[in-house]
């Protein structure tokens, strides 16, 4: 076996724009012989089909027996060999990367566990016998007995598993959250893996072209798509599969990419690919074609091609575990045994579970762990005016850099100003939109992902579309946190144009319904008074750490009000109104809590007419600014403490709750604490069809008045 010859010439570390010559890559990687990356394959395919099958004798010491076999197989196989390729073929490429570079690897298709697990073990980075990650015997049985691993890896792609940045099956945005990890970061390259079933999602479908809305938006490093075109997703042929290879060209070249496609039967040939895809690398912001790699090798390959007249490759039977139960069935072993003996072992991992020194030579360097980057300074809420504190606010986390806002073509109607006085009215380099909701929550996860801020700024309508990426960006996060990565970025979400001033389609306050559903200690949802809070909340969510944050903030603001208590309300989560409250030690008959601005402004005109209407009634009026603040302690980790949320809400105590989001979820927070007997809230209720704003208001029963006539009907009479 010999090296591939590549073509010779020049490569620079990098250019003045700081973005890499990936040729470099290249042609350090082709001293690597074509041998050693064929065995790497090989031994990556046999650790995933050890995990799926054996208990025992991994090392292959002996012929296999029934009780070396598991005796329910699990896991997924045909993802595997596919993605095993390209880890093997990356493995020199990535050893050999221009100097103060870096490569990621984003696994779209959650279903390669296995695969991870075997690279991360085979890069020296998974601990799974003592205290520290290494080979050994021990260690490469307790990969293929312990799979799926579910107390310590499981057997899906999470962070758990040491390298992986994104958690794999999200369905759909993994090309765009690769995009969003290269932006503003010249030196970086993402290589991200897409499954042909992957590409029929709206959000993959949307990422080809989303990168021109990101043309001349800065210095961005490179993506480069890999799409496994195995011809199958999981109960039969994708789409994709249903195009010849010249209409897969005009596809992808319709696309704006240079398309490079291999079945991946040829080492040598594959390699002459892969390095002229590496030389053609371009920044994602650049206004010319980008390469894209197209692995047509079947799902599955490898594997066992049919099992006692059964066919199994090319069906979807090699999905998951293509023999189901060899450890009964003979023909099944005998296939199984066959199988595995086929990948040579012994000429692949010694004795002590270390890959051979020709396996080694195509092998990356160990993956570290991603460090925590620390937040910037705290921003700083000056200025006179309301609502433009907010682009304020905005524009000084920008210009501390590391910063990207990211909105659907909504940033001039949400009335955000991302430029300053003089500035002219178009859109800043830190500043891309996009009409897809998911693109931009994609590009939020990447970007945040790899240590910097960024701001998600939408209607409060569209806002639900992201419920389902919210949710599987919270559990990366959650897995991320639990293998020691913390000191992520925040998410944040500014959402604006509330329902109450919208036509009937755009009411639907559901995101952060969805969110609190969740219970994820991690959120946070904001329900500011006035814009001056709006403000100073946002100036909050900026610059921290490890949270998922929902500001809701009307776009449009008459009211404002006294200052007072401000910082209590972002310290706390909620506080006491003095202004509004009866004076005086004595408890309360009533307790009314507003909880966002709509609120704030028609709960505080009820006050007033309550205290005329019952003069005699002792009044608290509690502003809730964090809504996660009434919920269990617990639970929520910004929750107030049982004296002061006893203190703020007496017990005993009627308690009128307005908020500008849907009743249930606030419901569900209070009824956690086990409050529900004495608790009314009020909330957006959809009205089946349209209403101009004041009739909305009072079919919710979210009006000055319908609000005051609900709180005397919860006052005693008086005495």
């Amino acid at each position: 076996m010999t090296a591939t010859v590549l073509p010779s010439g020049p490569a620079t570390a990098a250019g003045p724009d700081g973005f890499p010559g990936w040729g470099r890559a290249a042609h350090a990687a082709a001293r690597v012989p074509d041998a050693a990356v064929t065995a790497a394959w090989r031994a990556l395919n046999y650790l995933c089909a050890a995990q799926l099958y054996l208990n025992d004798n991994v090392l292959a010491g002996r012929p296999l027996r029934v009780e070396d076999v598991k005796e329910t197989p699990s896991g997924h196989w045909g993802v595997c060999p596919p993605v095993n390729y390209m880890l093997a073929h990356l493995g020199p490429l990535t050893a050999g990367r221009p100097p103060g570079s870096e490569v990621l690897v984003v696994h779209g298709a959650g279903h390669a566990g296995p695969s991870a697990l075997a690279h991360a073990y085979m890069t020296k980075s998974l601990t799974l016998t003592g205290n520290r990650p290494g080979w050994s015997a021990a260690g490469i049985r307790a990969l293929a007995a312990g799979f799926p691993h579910t107390r310590a890896y499981g057997g899906e792609i999470t962070p758990l598993i040491p390298g992986v940045r994104y958690t794999g099956g999200q369905l759909g945005p993994a090309l765009a959250v690769a995009q969003g990890m290269v932006l503003d970061a010249p030196h970086r390259l993402v290589v991200s893996l897409l499954g042909d079933g992957e590409l029929e999602t709206g959000a993959a479908a949307a990422a080809w072209t989303a990168r021109r809305a990101l043309l001349g938006s800065g210095l961005h490093g490179a993506v480069l798509p890999v799409v496994l075109a195995n011809g199958l997703r999981m109960g039969g042929p994708s789409v994709l599969s249903s195009l010849g290879e010249a209409e897969l060209r005009a596809y992808f070249t319709g696309l704006g990419y240079e398309p490079f496609v291999h079945d991946g039967s040829d080492t040598a040939g594959f390699r002459t690919v892969l390095s002229e895809v590496f030389a053609g690398l371009r920044p994602l912001g650049a206004d010319r074609p980008q390469p894209v790699l197209v692995l047509t090798m079947p799902k599955g390959a490898t594997g066992p091609e049919q099992v006692a007249g059964r066919r199994i490759a090319g069906t979807p039977a090699v999905h998951k575990t293509p023999l189901k139960d060899p450890a009964r069935n003979r023909e099944e072993f005998d296939a199984l045994a066959a199988w595995l003996a086929s990948y040579d072992p012994a000429t692949l991992f010694t004795d002590r579970g270390q890959p051979v020194e020709l396996v080694r030579q195509a092998l990356p360097h160990p993956v570290p762990r991603p460090r925590p980057v620390p937040p910037v300074a705290p921003l700083s809420v000056r200025g006179a005016e309301a609502w433009p504190l907010v682009s304020a606010i905005i524009r000084e986390r920008a210009a501390a850099g590391a910063f990207r806002l990211f909105s659907p073509d909504e940033a001039a109607s949400n009335r955000l100003r991302l430029t300053s006085e003089g500035g002219g009215d178009g859109l800043p380099g830190w500043a891309s939109e996009i009409l897809n909701e998911e693109i931009c929550h994609a590009w939020l996860q990447g970007y945040t992902e790899t240590g910097r801020d960024a701001l998600l700024a939408t209607y409060e309508a569209f806002a639900a579309v992201n419920a389902s990426l919210l949710v599987q960006h919270l559990k990366h996060r959650s897995t991320r946190a639990a293998a020691g990565g913390g000191g992520l970025a925040n998410v944040n979400y500014l959402i604006t144009s509330l329902g109450w001033r919208n036509t009937y389609t755009h009411q639907n306050p559901g995101l952060v319904s969805a969110m609190l559903e969740t219970e994820n200690p991690t959120v946070h949802v904001y329900t500011p008074a006035d814009a001056t809070r709006a403000a100073a909340v946002l100036a909050v969510m900026l610059t921290g750490r490890d949270r998922a944050n929902f500001l809701l903030a009307d776009k449009y603001h008459t009211h404002s009000f006294p200052p007072d208590t401000f910082r209590e309300e972002l310290t706390c989560g909620a506080a006491i109104w003095p202004h509004l409250s009866t004076p005086g030690p004595e408890s309360p008959d009533i307790v009314l809590a507003s909880a966002g601005d709509v609120a704030a402004r028609e709960l505080s005109a009820a006050a007033g007419l309550l205290a005329t209407a019952r003069p005699d009634a002792r009044i608290r009026y509690v502003h809730v600014n964090d809504l996660t603040a009434l919920g269990d302690p617990g639970t929520w980790p910004a929750a107030l403490p049982d004296g002061a949320f006893a203190r703020m809400f007496p017990p005993g105590t009627p308690l009128l709750l307005a908020t500008v989001t849907q009743a249930p979820g606030v419901r569900a927070l209070l009824a956690g604490r086990g409050e529900a007997a004495r608790v009314r809230v009020v909330g957006y209720r959809d009205p089946g069809r349209p209403l101009p704003s004041a009739d909305l208001l009072e079919h919710c029963g979210m009006s000055a008045a319908a609000l005051t006539a609900q709180a005397l009907s919860m006052l005693k009479e008086p005495r």
